[in-house]
């Protein structure tokens, strides 16, 4: 069987983000993923309960989505609302999905204070980002799961090829 991968619902093109939209990725890879039936779409934040539109949220100061799971950062909304639980709900949703459903990776859309894989915002407000992963992000990696930015799907496949490879061994 080929590893299944977990996908953010807003790369697949459901109005689940922030604002109310979503951020369809269009890539070759995806679609032939889609036909294979191995991708399972999942919104982390609409899984714990936050509604589409919502307030935008990030991970305080400049901090990581591991430094969350630790208890030492906090994620913070726009109006200044303390929103850590409802991210740490988020990211435990996505790894139970992750696991009843068989994924062994993830494609998750990057800068998001949840699914964020290689650069996240600074909790400024102001558009700065810096290299860190959000809280689902940080999660799933700690669960084993290989977590891929859009940025980086080719990579993502030729993971996904090797793990195939590695079963057949």
């Amino acid at each position: 069987m080929k590893p299944r991968i977990l996908v953010s619902a807003c790369l697949l093109g459901q109005p689940v983000r922030y604002d109310g939209k979503g951020k369809p990725l269009f890539h070759p890879l995806l679609d032939r993923w889609k036909e294979e039936g191995r991708l399972v779409a999942f919104c982390p934040e609409m899984a714990a309960g936050m509604p589409a539109p919502r307030p935008p949220a990030e991970i305080a100061d400049g901090l990581s989505g591991e430094a969350v799971l630790e208890g030492k950062a906090r994620v913070m909304d726009v109006t200044g609302a303390d929103v850590t639980a409802g991210f740490l709900e988020a990211a435990e949703k996505a790894l139970k999905m992750a696991e009843a459903a068989g994924c062994t990776h993830a494609l998750l859309i990057d800068g998001s204070p949840s699914c964020g894989s290689i650069a996240i915002y600074d909790g400024s407000f102001a558009g700065r980002k810096h290299a860190g992963a959000g809280v689902t992000a940080a999660r799933l990696r700690r669960a084993g799961i290989a977590v891929f930015a859009p940025a980086e799907i080719e990579a993502l496949a030729e993971n996904l090829a090797a793990a195939v490879t590695a079963s057949e061994a």
